[in-house]
């Protein structure tokens, strides 16, 4: 007999619950068909993976299977969410992870586009930052990355828009009547008036002061929506691109400092060497022309 699948969801369980009765209950099994199982995972590993009969704590060898274990049941259960997937839109399905504001300003579009020739493939969007959005796209976890970069980084993907990025401030606050005092000019150093909502975005900015700023920050938001909503509450000013903020103008004002004058990119990335669906591929293709 061989170590199998389920030996390692059982200890996993029994493992993480301290029990065998709670472990079973979980289960939907006996605690003696439970026990039966770990005895033959133990028989085939060759060693005890529990320093006590009762099960409430592991032998070394016991804490090494149990990261294992999870490692393998994890891997197992992405692979039949991924297959359950498919098999619920058989036309297929694109997988995307995108910083907030692209989700908010880019993808409606797109998506409008791409129903008309692929009205039936299932879409799914995890709105996360650019960090997540690598780690998504080289995990396989997603099949198209939307990422936001400095302006002039082509070290990766494929440029997709650019825009500035600026200040946004309640209409009634501090930044909003420093700004007016100075009849329009303005510049970075405006952001200490109010604390700083600090986000992602505010690290595309070459100003030294913005580091600053975010290392005193008390309050940190990455949903687009979200940050708009601390802002026109009063709770600070924040930096975001013109793009994320037009469309939900109302209650805040946006202006961009030219000195420096920053910019955001939002580029593309997939990984290459991997096997693409034709419905990721017009995505894809999608992503840029609309």
């Amino acid at each position: 007999m061989s170590v199998k699948l389920e030996m390692l969801r059982v200890f996993r369980v029994v493992a993480e619950r301290g029990t065998l009765a709670k472990a079973a209950h979980d289960l939907s099994r006996t605690p003696s068909a439970v026990s039966m199982m770990l005895a033959q995972l133990e028989d085939q590993i060759g060693a005890p993976l529990f320093e006590t009969d009762r099960k409430s704590r592991l032998t070394p060898l016991g804490e090494l299977v149990l990261e294992e274990s999870r490692r393998a049941t994890d891997v197992f259960s992405k692979s039949m969410e991924a297959i359950r997937r498919h098999a619920i839109s058989t036309a297929g399905i694109v997988r995307i992870a995108a910083v907030p504001s692209a989700t908010v300003t880019l993808l409606p579009a797109v998506i409008e586009v791409f129903r008309k020739t692929h009205p039936d493939v299932r879409i799914e969007i995890s709105d996360v930052d650019t960090a997540a959005v690598r780690r998504r796209v080289w995990r396989d976890e997603a099949d198209i990355g939307i990422l936001s970069a400095r302006l002039g980084d082509v070290s990766e993907g494929e440029l997709i828009s650019s825009d500035d990025l600026g200040i946004v401030c309640a209409l009634d606050g501090p930044v909003h009547a420093a700004h007016q005092a100075k009849e329009g000019r303005s510049d970075w150093a405006l952001l200490q008036h109010e604390p700083l909502i600090a986000n992602p975005l505010c690290l595309l900015v070459n100003d030294p002061l913005i580091e600053t700023l975010m290392a005193a920050s008390t309050l940190e938001a990455r949903n687009t929506t979200a940050i708009l909503s601390f802002v026109r509450r009063g709770f600070g000013a924040s930096i975001l691109p013109y793009d994320a903020v037009r469309s939900q103008s109302d209650g805040v004002e946006f202006f961009v400092p030219s000195n420096p004058l920053s910019r955001r990119e939002l580029r593309k990335i997939r990984q290459d060497d991997t096997y693409q669906s034709a419905p990721v591929e017009a995505f894809w293709t999608f992503l840029g022309s609309t």
